[in-house]
Parts: C-alpha cells; structure tokens; sequence
C-alpha cells in the first residue's frame, strides 16, 4: 500500500522506518533529508538527458525515454530497498513528489512495501528547513576567547542533561582560519542548514538550548540569519581562562597538524596579522615553536572576539573566572551559575 504524508508525519516516522531519495547522486550529495539513503532511478546524465527530452519533445516523450533507462534497472531497486527495510517498510521521496518517487513507490509497493510518500518531495521538506529558522529558541550562548575549550565544555554540558547543538560539529569546522584542520569537509551550505533545521526541531522549548558563541560564518557555512540574530541577543555564559592556559591548550589542539597547512593558513590571513606578525608565525610553524606561533594567532583572534563582544549588551555578558581549560570542571562552574542567575528564557 502507498501512503502520501505531510513533511511533518514523514519526519515523525523517518526515525524509525528507513528514507530512500531517489534523487540523482549529484542532488543527493548536494544536500538532502539528514539520515536517507541514495536510491538514484537516473545517473545525472541520464536525468539530463531526459530533462532535455522533456522541453524539445514533451512530457510523454520524456516519460517513454525514462522507461526506456530503467528497465533493465527496477529488480536492482528493489533488492536494495529490501537490504534497507527487511521489513518492507519504506519511505520515499524526489525533489518535488512526481514521477521518480511515484514510479519507485509504484514498483516496491507492487512487491509488497509498505510505501510512505512524501507530498511535495525534497522541495518542501526545504519549506520546512526555513521555517525552523523563523521561530524562536530558548538560546543561551557559551562564549569564550579562542582556546578556551567551548566545545568540550558543550558536550559536558550535554553530558550533564543539557541541551546542546554543535554549530561547529554540524559544519564540521572549528571556525578558526585553521578550522578545517586540514582534513575535515564541510557540508554545502543547504545541507547545513538542513542539519541544523532537524537539529533545532527537536529542541525542548521549556529548558535551555545551549550554542557556542559564534561569528555568522563557520568556514564557508553560515549560520541562518533569524538564528544568528537570536545568539546575538541572547545572554552569553563567557568563561574567563588565562592566556597562558589557552596557549597550551591550542597547542595540543593545532601544534600536531602539518605544518605546510598551518603556514598556507597563516598567510589566508597575513594582512589581518601584519606583515611582521606573519612572518615571525610561519617562522616559529618552519622551526616547530608552536607556542610563540599560537601567541602571534592569538593576538588577531582576541581583538576579532573583543570586537564581537562589543556589539553586544554589555548586561548580557556573565563573565565566568576559570583557572585552566579543564570542561568537567568548567561546566560545573557554568550550570552554578547559571542557577544564580534566574534568568527568563526568551521562547
């Protein structure tokens, strides 16, 4: 049987019943529902090719010309759909509900799947992405000059029950000039957007969602503009560390990767350092002094973030005094502090 669904009853199963987009792999790669599975009824060529029959020769044209691509594929659709759901419980979907989906819907309910569609494909699933943005989210924001540890405090702050979203985990990026770290790829900017999205959708309204303080681009993501609005307005938990502390900390994080990208990175960013403050940083990278390398970093990357603070209300800014980098610690110091602030959430 084939059962068409709203985006919000699809997403309500998708947790539990496997997603099949049988979008292209280039579509696919691009950006989709976080979680599905490829099942490609055309190559990306054979989607131009058909696309184009399409506008020379017409609908009917295109569609006999599809047939003609798939034949000798649809028991290879199937045995793949039924590696992914033994069950025969499967949910699929195009870009906008039409006939790819409803051709793939057709033969594995002909099977026996139990098939959900999705009303209006992968284009309103997109709807739904940007709506998400639109709402309003009880953000508190963990802030914290470069080399502090946010992000190992975050996920304690998970650890101890918290709500959490990982910006940088999503973009896979740091956020630094080095953020990349030489080896991580970041998501199409749409494809972030639809992780953060599922991210956001399940957050509990009543308790606080913690974010770590953010500039609006995470390497080449960027954070939705309704939400990097609501980071900035919101109230900031601002760890304190001595420098000396964040320098050994950013040296264990950064002092191990290679060299020649350190360097490349230092000079994406020499006119902002300086002309001498850049070469004495690729100096101290070429003779392994990571310490003094970091220092020089630093000094940019503590005036970036001080200039970011002062864009917000300075009694939204809860300094919190830290002694090192330590997160159990650290977010021990957070959550009581929290408590004395008996703050009103903003939902």
């Amino acid at each position: 049987m084939i059962h068409t669904l709203d985006i919000h009853h699809f997403l309500e199963l998708s947790g539990t019943i496997p997603v099949i987009d049988v979008r292209t792999p280039l579509e696919f790669d691009h950006a989709r529902i976080p979680g599905a599975y490829n099942l490609p009824i055309f190559s990306n060529e054979e989607r131009v090719m058909v696309g184009t029959t399409y506008k020379q020769k017409g609908r009917e044209a295109a569609i006999l010309l599809g047939f003609d691509l798939t034949g000798p594929k649809w028991s290879g659709f199937i045995k793949q759909a039924l590696k992914l759901a033994p069950e025969k419980r499967i949910m699929v979907h195009c870009w906008r509900g039409g006939m790819r989906s409803g051709a793939m819907a057709w033969a594995l309910n002909l099977y026996g799947f139990e098939v959900y569609l999705l009303e209006g494909g992968y284009k309103r699933f997109r709807n739904w992405v940007l709506d998400q943005f639109k709402k309003q989210y009880p953000i508190l924001v963990l802030g914290g000059m470069t080399g502090s540890g946010k992000t190992q405090i975050l996920h304690k702050l998970k650890e101890k029950g918290e709500q959490i979203i990982d910006l940088e985990g999503l973009a896979q990026h740091q956020g630094s000039s080095y953020g990349s770290m030489g080896y991580l790829n970041q998501p199409s900017q749409e494809h972030f957007e639809n992780l953060l999205a599922v991210a956001l959708s399940k957050v509990d309204t009543d308790r606080p969602l913690w974010l770590e303080d953010e500039s609006l681009s995470i390497g080449r993501c960027f954070i939705p503009n309704p939400i990097f609005k609501q980071i900035r307005e919101n109230t900031v938990f601002k760890v304190h560390i001595p420098l000396e502390e964040r320098i050994n900390f950013l040296v264990e994080e950064y002092g191990k990767l290679n060299r020649d990208f350190l360097i490349e990175r230092t000079e994406k960013i020499g006119k902002r350092l300086g002309p001498e403050q850049t070469r004495d940083a690729i100096a101290a990278i070429k003779e392994g002094r990571m310490a003094d390398f970091i220092r020089i970093a630093l000094y940019y990357y503590d005036k970036t973030y001080s200039n970011g603070q002062g864009k917000r209300r300075p009694e939204s800014i809860k300094i919190i005094q830290c002694m090192h980098t330590n997160a159990e610690e650290n977010s021990k110091l957070i959550l009581e502090h929290l408590k004395k602030a008996d703050l009103t959430l903003v939902k």
